[in-house]
């Protein structure tokens, strides 16, 4: 490079460095301002002066500190006309916020003290909703889905008409669909496990087998319509066989006949299914215990 394209890379690049070093001066000065600025409402008694800054804090997507101040103002304008409208705010600046525990128990709050106001709809929507927000995986713990789909059911039930029902009934299904999954995770656990942990064969007690039944059977009858429908039934076959062979002699016989009978059921109701061949070669090794004739 030679020594005046030198001079001139020096120069932009002081020039640049220069920019730089105001820009952030200014950003600083202007976030001590609106901090500044944020404090002395905070502080304010004129509650309509901090209502507007709240609601402008809202508008502009500063939902934090749309949170703080209105936190305040439902207490302070409690009974007045602003009140009804800060609580829905706040509710709304929670949820936005991605505050989902904190945005249901405000939205319940708003329901139950205003349940005609304006926003009592969309509030009891946005119970089920923040709380549809906070569910876990299925493999984790369905508390909160409980929760939400009580929840988006009371909505329902309150508004059957209301514009956002499609909604609500899509996440009532979604809702579902993730109780039937964990479900799913523990039956198939409790296959998996099979006889690990001392899996007991004089008594049925902490049998892995049979809980995996259990836990299956229930799915079936409480999510008639699951999409998972045929996996709990194989689970349900496959574990009826395991359990005849891990049983007491004086238990085969009946086990081995509720065995075969299951997957002769099985293959009547899905016929066309991946584990037909499964089921075939069960009903055989069951023959031989239950002396059954062959088809």
């Amino acid at each position: 490079m030679r020594i005046g394209e030198l001079c001139v890379f020096l120069q932009v690049k002081s020039l640049n460095m220069k920019k730089f070093v105001l820009m952030a001066f200014s950003a600083l000065f202007l976030f001590g301002s609106c901090a500044k600025e944020f404090n002395q409402v905070y502080k304010s008694t004129d509650y309509q002066y901090k209502y507007e800054y709240a609601k402008e804090c809202f508008a502009r997507g500063k939902y934090t500190r749309a949170v703080t101040l209105l936190q305040q103002l439902i207490v302070q304008q409690k009974g007045t006309p602003n009140a009804e409208e800060s609580l829905y705010m706040l509710a709304m600046a929670e949820f936005c916020d991605r505050d989902y525990e904190s945005a249901a128990e405000t939205f319940k709050r708003y329901v139950k003290s205003y349940p005609r106001g304006i926003y009592a709809e969309m509030a009891s929507y946005h119970v089920g909703q923040s709380l549809y927000m906070s569910t876990p995986e299925p493999r984790l713990d369905q508390s909160n889905t409980i929760q939400a789909i009580a929840a988006f059911q009371e909505f329902l039930d309150l508004f059957p008409t209301a514009k956002v029902k499609e909604q609500a009934q899509q996440r009532l299904f979604e809702l579902q669909d993730k109780l039937v999954e964990k479900e799913l995770y523990s039956a198939q656990l409790y296959y998996d496990l099979g006889t690990y942990f001392g899996n007991q064969t004089q008594g049925d007690e902490g049998n892995n087998y049979l809980a995996c039944i259990v836990t299956a059977q229930n799915a079936l009858k409480d999510y008639p319509y699951s999409a998972r429908r045929e996996d709990f039934a194989v689970l349900v076959m496959k574990s009826k066989y395991e359990l005849a062979q891990q049983s007491v002699d004086e238990k085969k016989l009946e086990r081995y006949q509720d065995a075969e009978d299951e997957c002769y059921g099985f293959i009547n109701e899905y016929p066309d299914s991946k584990e037909r061949k499964t089921a075939e070669s069960y009903i055989k090794k069951c023959k031989k215990y239950t002396g059954n004739s062959a088809d």
